[in-house]
Formats: C-alpha cells, sequence, structure tokens
C-alpha cells in the first residue's frame, strides 16, 4: 500500500471511529482544514477520504457547504437494515468457523451482557457482528458490511436505547452461537436475519413516533 492511500485509510479510520464514539450528530458538516489539521496530513488524503465514504453513503456532498452528515429517514432505514441482514447471512453461510472465533463470539457476548452504557453496549454490539463474519474470505464483502454498519450506528445511537430491547438481542446472539456451535448454519443464518429485522422494527417505530411528534410541533 503506498504512501497516499495509508494517508486516507488513516482519515477515513479516523472519521469511522468518531462515528462508533458518537461524536458526529446528524447535520454536522466535515471541516477539510480543521480535519488535515487534527491529523497531521494534507487536505488531498483528507478530500479523498471523504469523497470514500460519500461514495458509501456514510455522508453527502452538499454544494456550497462541503460534505454533511446526511438526515435519517425510514427509506433509508429499510433499505439499509434490508441490505446488511442479506449480505451477513451470505457472509455467515459461506464462513468455516475457528474454534477461537466462536470462542471469542462467547467472550463478546458475555461482554456485551455486562455492558450497560449505550454507547458501550452499541459498539460491543458492532464488535460482536465483527467477529461473526470475520471467517468469511469475501473481502469486499466484509468492506461493503462496515461501511453499511457506520451508517446505521447514527440511527441506533438515536433510537436503541431501552435495556430491555438489548435483552432480546443477547437472546438472539446466544442461539445464533449455539447454532453455529452445532453446526447448524441454516439455523444460524435465519436467527441472524431475524435480529436484523428485529431491530430495524425498532428503528421504525421510534422514526414514525418522531415524525410524529415534529408534525404535532408544527401545527
Amino acid at each position: 500500500m503506498n504512501s497516499k492511500a495509508i494517508l486516507r485509510n488513516k482519515v477515513r479510520k479516523h472519521l469511522l471511529n468518531k462515528i462508533l464514539d458518537g461524536n458526529l450528530a446528524i447535520g454536522t458538516t466535515l471541516n477539510l482544514a480543521q480535519l488535515s489539521r487534527e491529523l497531521k496530513v494534507s487536505v488531498t488524503p483528507v478530500r479523498e477520504a471523504l469523497s470514500q465514504l460519500e461514495q458509501a453513503r456514510i455522508i453527502k456532498a452538499i454544494p456550497n457547504r462541503g460534505f454533511v452528515i446526511p438526515e435519517l429517514s425510514y427509506e433509508e432505514a429499510r433499505d439499509i437494515y434490508d441490505t446488511i441482514a442479506r449480505l451477513e447471512v451470505i457472509a455467515l453461510e459461506n464462513s468455516n468457523f475457528k474454534k477461537s472465533t466462536i470462542h471469542a463470539l462467547r467472550e463478546q457476548q458475555l461482554h456485551l451482557q455486562q455492558t450497560h452504557t449505550h454507547v458501550a453496549r452499541l459498539n460491543s454490539r458492532i464488535t460482536f457482528h465483527h467477529l461473526l463474519v470475520q471467517d468469511c474470505t469475501n473481502q469486499i464483502l466484509l468492506a461493503i458490511l462496515e461501511d453499511l454498519e457506520a451508517r446505521i450506528l447514527f440511527y441506533e445511537q438515536l433510537f436503541i436505547t431501552d435495556s430491555s430491547f438489548y435483552e432480546q438481542i443477547d437472546n438472539q446472539n446466544e442461539s445464533i452461537i449455539q447454532a453455529i456451535e452445532e453446526d447448524n448454519i441454516p439455523t444460524a443464518a435465519l436467527i441472524l436475519k431475524m435480529n436484523w429485522m428485529n431491530i430495524f422494527e425498532h428503528v421504525r417505530h421510534k422514526l414514525i413516533l418522531k415524525k410524529t411528534v415534529y408534525h404535532t410541533v408544527l401545527k
């Protein structure tokens, strides 16, 4: 990898970490000069990284304003959750699970259950899904999944805050691990798809509620 690509990936990783940590809000404008100073790199790799994130639909380019974190929408949530569910199922079905991966999934699930803050629980859940597909050898598929997960973080940071809902996720994760241990990949895939669809339904409900409250306030 050449130095130009290394710098671009450094910027990209920095921005994805800020998203994961909840430090980029909807509507935020990303300032090229500021990012350049923060990371001590030229503006060129910053612009290239932002262009990559735009292609992944994580950010949006707006004329005369630059790159911004776009607003959330039901249509986008529907498409993202449907796509990520389908792609993770494909990754799962094309994985030869190592014993070390199953052990790591169990350890991560235990960590998830012992984590209580909203941001920490979300980070642990995303880590669980990374582990779940890490034995898939299709690197292009994994890269697409990483981009999709970066965008859904905005939805889940805002709308998935109920501890009771995380308990449901924990139960499904446990069932996925058990099915993998039994080498029952079709069952693991079915539960995995249900897991993502349940999350989408929760997000959809919150989006509708938010929209209803917004229109009520305007009246």
